[in-house]
């Protein structure tokens, strides 16, 4: 069951806007761990105790529904509600035309999806790799910066270091001219050791050698020299090349992330909403639109007090900066279409429900919050996985070769301690566990309660404008179309 977004408010403010919410308070010991699903929903009730609900309901099948909804929403805007749409879900019956032709629609978009997804996953196994020739790249090029050091043990470890690459990369390819052939099978037991020790021709006439390893030792020391010079200079261009590849691949990978998205939107849009409507019988030509509508006004406490509608202390700037959040009347519309489709149009049964609610701006926050988690589908969450967690788990490795030029790594603000040198913080309850002021368990930020202007004050004024502004758009509708009894 998917929660509708009146009993999402009613999770978010379960005392105010849920019918049970004093048992699912009992129940579930916090606001933010009560399953909306399980929240029966209640609208704001004005000074006489009443819900503030109207319900319209309106059958044609001569004119087209489409115009109900534009008549509310237009009405939204002429009272400035500014109306955000927070639900669109469809449910076609098996047997209705839309079920084919979304059906066809959803499968065009998921196998161009699936095109990109593919070019996603190849890119990710590139910068893989290249991360790891990079770190080769790294180690190899430190033992060159070592040999350049002021340190004189930095810089006979890594002279010791790069002979011994040489002698395994490099002079092994000779075969049985090499270093290590020759002192293993050819009686030169005295050659490996002084190409450790000799480091140019000086060194070697310095050494007790006979002429005959000597002159084998020239050679080689000179060759050494002669590939360190180089070898360096190429290591390091090739480093340079394999950052600048990164640097396009993951500027691709990215790329491929926000070309697949849309598609993947799309197909997940496309996609039927289940429902166990009666009126969806699979044989008929039936389709259920659900849409829903928040329209919210800012209580403004100065011209509210300059009014009278509130007390002329929140008409000063002492009193107006004491205020934590701002508070908004809002007016929730749910629309549910019990369509046939015909042709470009839909006609059949409107059922419209107007409900009233005070709200501060966290409440808000939290209720946009709730639904976006909801409305992620499984195709979403994949895109983000390949993708975006790929790139977390990498961005330690891609910023220190690129130097923060594609992700700048999260800078987490840093929890700050109580002051446990305040014994007056315990009166309040700062003395919980540490680390969770301020949070639920799941580590969102919990919504302060009302204090006294709040309660007592900012939100029943809330409250009166939402409820009368429920009504009218209610009325207007209804006088507009000559409707006389509704509820």
């Amino acid at each position: 069951m998917v929660a509708t977004v009146a009993q999402v408010i009613g999770k978010v403010n379960p005392e105010l806007y849920a019918s049970n919410g004093k048992e699912l308070l009992k129940k579930y010991k916090s606001a933010d761990d009560i399953p909306a699903e399980e929240v029966e929903p209640q609208a704001a009730e004005d000074a006489g105790g009443n819900v503030a609900e109207h319900k319209i309901v309106y059958e044609s099948y001569s004119d087209s529904l489409e115009p109900v909804y534009y008549f509310l929403l237009d009405l939204m805007d002429d009272f400035r509600l500014s109306p955000e749409k927070l639900v669109d879900n469809f449910s076609p019956t098996p047997g209705s035309t839309q079920f084919s032709e979304f059906g066809t629609k959803a499968t065009a978009m998921q196998q161009q999806a699936s095109k990109v997804m593919g070019d996603i996953n190849t890119v990710l196994r590139s910068v893989l790799n290249i991360i790891y020739d990079l770190k080769e790249f790294q180690i190899r090029l430190q033992s060159y910066d070592d040999l350049h050091s002021d340190d004189d043990t930095k810089r006979k470890g890594a002279l010791l270091s790069l002979k011994q690459v040489w002698i395994d990369k490099v002079d092994s390819q000779k075969g049985g001219s090499s270093i290590a052939n020759m002192a293993r099978q050819l009686g030169f037991e005295t050659l490996y050791d002084a190409f450790k020790v000799a480091n140019n021709i000086k060194d070697v006439e310095r050494l007790d050698l006979n002429e005959r390893v000597k002159r084998i030792l020239i050679g080689k020391i000179h060759e050494f020299n002669a590939w360190l010079k180089s070898s360096e200079q190429e290591l390091r261009k090739r480093f340079e090349i394999e950052k600048t590849y990164l640097r396009s691949q993951v500027n691709s990978l990215m790329l491929y992330s926000r070309w697949a998205k849309p598609y993947l939107r799309a197909a997940q849009q496309l996609e039927a909403t289940p429902s166990s409507s009666p009126a969806l019988v699979k044989a008929f030509n039936r389709t259920v639109l659900e849409l829903t509508l928040l329209g919210k006004s800012k209580v403004k406490p100065k011209d509210a007090a300059i009014e009278g509608s509130l007390p002329e202390h929140f008409a000063k700037d002492k009193t107006l900066r004491k205020l934590k959040r701002d508070y908004y009347s809002c007016v929730l519309m749910d629309f549910t279409f019990t369509a046939v489709p015909k042709q470009t149009t839909y006609i059949g049964k409107a059922e419209v429900t107007f409900r009233a609610y005070a709200l501060n701006q966290e409440e808000i926050d939290k209720i946009k919050k709730e639904l976006a988690e909801d409305d992620i589908g499984d195709a979403l969450k994949l895109i983000e996985g390949v993708t975006d967690e790929s790139i977390n788990q990498l961005k330690d490795d891609i910023n220190h070769f690129l130097e923060g030029e594609i992700i700048e790594p999260e800078k987490e603000e840093e929890e700050k301690p109580v002051d446990e040198s305040n014994p007056f913080l315990a009166l309040v309850g700062a003395y919980g566990e540490s680390g969770s002021k301020g949070k639920s368990k799941s580590g969102d930020e919990k919504i302060k309660p009302d204090d006294w202007n709040e309660k007592n004050y900012l939100r029943p004024l809330a409250v009166h404008n939402a409820v009368d502004t429920n009504f009218t758009l209610f009325d207007v509708y209804k006088k507009a179309h000559g409707m006389q009894s509704f509820t």
